[in-house]
């Protein structure tokens, strides 16, 4: 095998000297603190077995997808899923992708045209920024959650009154994976809607854990009509794979004949579908949503009784972010929880900004206020 390019050992070895090489781990005993599997569905027997029941109860012995959704791929399963989220998300259709990040990097590179404008929240997820790098409208950051620094975006960069049908798009996350925490979705939703913006929410870590039932923050503020798109997707608190755009069907219709990362991929497998439909179900009759947020409050108590608000990024979701300057000093705070049994993952720069590295709590309904008691005592002695 050839060695690697010069430029690309130099770029492995510049990672590696300041202490942010990433590598694959492996699954462990750990207590876990770490995953995005809130309700524990990805472990759930109950709906390992629900799944397989479907699946023979209907006859559908096949495994793979065989092709595209365009080509071979369209299982009878896709039809009756879209049209189950479409009425559990109060939406008019749904498209489902094979993961939230072909769903964003499908939406943002086909989507926003040129001489559109695209302002999105500075600490948008990857898959956002990628697909919009891939786009041909002019995009524009702007300070994470604030509205007052959009505003001033829009009045510089727009056109008033649009002389080219110019179309403007802003994109925010209700809850954001890195930090935790959430943008006033209300206010956002209103200035779009006073200024014909296009308002795109992606709800990753919001599905099943916020809402009625957990349908997402954008259905518990009762504004489900107000986006343009939201983003569902499976790989959280779902437990399982995939995820969906919502929105109009005349943008369903689009993203089928323009969106690539939709035309050009294999479709899921109808158990993957089946699977999806089987957390749904699990989602109407669980208690597990309720017992995470018990967790959580429980949480943000303990931060309060050890003193260590300082160091917490405020947050009513799952994720919880204790901030500690430096990547050396992050991986052997993680390394002390870890040898005491606990699963917290360091998040190190560049993935976040050099000196906003953090440790990442993920709270889980499985979890029990006795771990997270010891977890957080645990800190309170290496911070």
């Amino acid at each position: 095998m050839n060695d690697l390019p010069d430029k690309l050992q130099r770029k492995l070895d510049d990672r590696n000297a300041s202490n942010a090489l990433r590598k694959l781990g492996t699954q462990n005993g750990l207590v876990d603190f770490s995953s995005n599997d809130y309700l524990g569905f990805s472990k759930s027997e109950a709906l390992f077995e629900a799944t397989h029941h479907y699946l023979t109860e209907n006859h559908f012995t096949q495994n793979g997808a065989t092709g595209s959704r365009l080509l071979s791929g369209n299982h009878p399963l896709y039809a009756v899923l879209e049209t189950m989220l479409s009425k559990f998300h109060d939406s008019e259709d749904a498209l489902v992708f094979n993961s939230g990040y072909d769903a964003n990097l499908g939406f943002f590179s086909c989507v926003p045209q040129r001489g559109d404008l695209i302002f999105y929240d500075e600490y948008s997820h990857a898959s956002i920024r990628d697909g919009i790098t891939m786009s041909n409208a002019k995009s524009y950051k702007f300070k994470h959650n604030d509205l007052d620094a959009l505003k001033a975006l829009v009045l510089r960069h727009s056109e008033f009154p649009s002389k080219s049908k110019q179309t403007t798009y802003i994109v925010t996350e209700s809850i954001f994976s890195m930090d935790g925490d959430t943008p006033d979705l209300k206010a956002f939703a209103d200035f779009c809607t006073r200024n014909n913006c296009h308002l795109i929410v992606d709800e990753a870590h919001a599905i099943g854990v916020f809402g009625e039932k957990g349908n997402g923050l954008v259905q518990e503020l009762k504004m489900e009509q107000q986006p343009f798109a939201r983003i569902a997707t499976f790989g959280k608190a779902m437990g399982c794979h995939g995820a969906a755009i919502l929105g109009s069907s005349s943008l369903k219709q689009y993203l089928i004949n323009f969106s690539r990362s939709f035309i050009y991929t294999t479709a899921l497998s109808p158990h993957a579908l089946a699977t999806i439909k089987s957390s749904y179900s699990e989602l109407l009759k669980t208690s597990k949503i309720e017992k995470l947020h018990q967790n959580i409050s429980f949480f943000k108590t303990e931060i309060e009784r050890l003193q260590l608000e300082r160091l917490f990024i405020s947050s009513n979701s799952s994720i919880h972010c204790c901030v500690v300057s430096g990547n050396e000093t992050i991986k052997e705070i993680a390394k002390k929880l870890k040898i005491n049994g606990f699963d917290v993952k360091p998040i190190l720069s560049p993935t976040v900004p050099k000196g906003q590295e953090r440790l990442r709590f993920c709270l889980h309904s499985y979890n029990s206020e006795k771990e997270i008691s010891e977890v957080l005592t645990l800190l309170s002695t290496f911070v």
